[in-house]
């Protein structure tokens, strides 16, 4: 056993709660698109037996993630594992009817009677399904309500429904290659005591790729760090107002490896800003 893995899983309170969110979660979209196969589905199991293992609970998918949320619900079951899981998934469609009847096939999918969060998915009429969230919330159908989008050219829309609206969660993209959301999202998120998802922590594709051909900071072992994808989830959740990151994965020593990043010590700010840095000089 190495010495990181003799620690526990951070975790942040939910600010609309108090509840205890462990930091590190699982995003599904591309690598939980599976077929039914027992080859096709270990892997995946091996991913969620890692997640928990390892002290995470977070699990997000979304209708829009082809078969992810049936294969979610199998993988749960089997292990017995829905206690232990946070299981949050998104409404993704137009119209009040539309999103009760697409919540409630995810909900079957996922074999659940209660999802932990319901999502508004890229803001698609949020409106509307606001109204509906809220309203199965107060049913105990879902016990939190929250919004996402993860283009930059969103995030004024964005910004307003977070100064307008009551809401415990949002979910957005944040990387050190995409650090957009540091100037008034993740402020303000903070200052209305809204919980934050971060979807794409480890960044899409250029960033890891680039920085697997350059050698760690001397300073990565003493951080727990043994390899840069950790390096890349502590400097995301370096900044106080993220609850949990959800980096994606179907592979499960990816997923141990990311869990991994959520024990031991926190990056400081001297630190996050050697990494901006180092990547804003030689990454691009």
């Amino acid at each position: 056993m190495n010495a990181i893995s003799q620690h526990a899983m951070h975790t942040r309170p939910i600010p609309s709660s108090g509840q205890a969110l462990p930091v590190v979660g699982c995003g599904t979209y591309l690598g939980f698109d599976a077929g039914g196969s027992k080859a096709d589905r270990a892997p995946l199991g091996g991913v969620l037996e890692n997640l928990f293992a390892h002290g995470g609970s977070v699990i997000d998918s979304s209708p829009m993630y082809g078969r992810a949320e049936g294969v979610v619900g199998d993988l749960l079951t089997a292990g017995n594992w829905h206690d232990r899981a946070f299981v949050a998934t998104k409404v993704w469609t137009q119209g009040r009817e539309a999103g009760i009847d697409q919540m409630r096939r995810s909900m079957e999918l996922l074999q659940r009677k209660r999802i932990d969060l319901m999502q508004i998915h890229n803001l698609v009429d949020w409106r509307t399904h606001l109204a509906t969230l809220r309203a199965w919330k107060s049913e105990g159908l879902i016990t939190y309500v929250g919004v996402t989008h993860y283009t930059s050219s969103a995030y004024p829309e964005l910004e307003s429904v977070l100064r307008a609206e009551k809401l415990d969660f949002v979910q957005l993209n944040y990387s050190l290659d995409d650090r957009k959301a540091e100037e008034r999202l993740l402020p303000l998120a903070a200052d209305r005591g809204i919980a934050v998802l971060v979807n794409r922590p480890l960044g899409v594709g250029k960033l890891v790729h680039s920085l697997q051909r350059k050698p760690m900071p001397a300073w990565a072992p003493a951080m727990g760090c043994t390899g840069w994808a950790q390096i890349l989830l502590k400097f995301v959740l370096a900044h106080p107002a993220v609850t949990c990151v959800i980096p994606g994965t179907g592979q499960p020593e990816h997923m141990k490896e990311d869990c991994l990043a959520g024990t031991g010590p926190f990056l400081d700010q001297k630190l996050c800003n050697q990494l901006r840095a180092f990547w804003d000089s030689t990454g691009r």
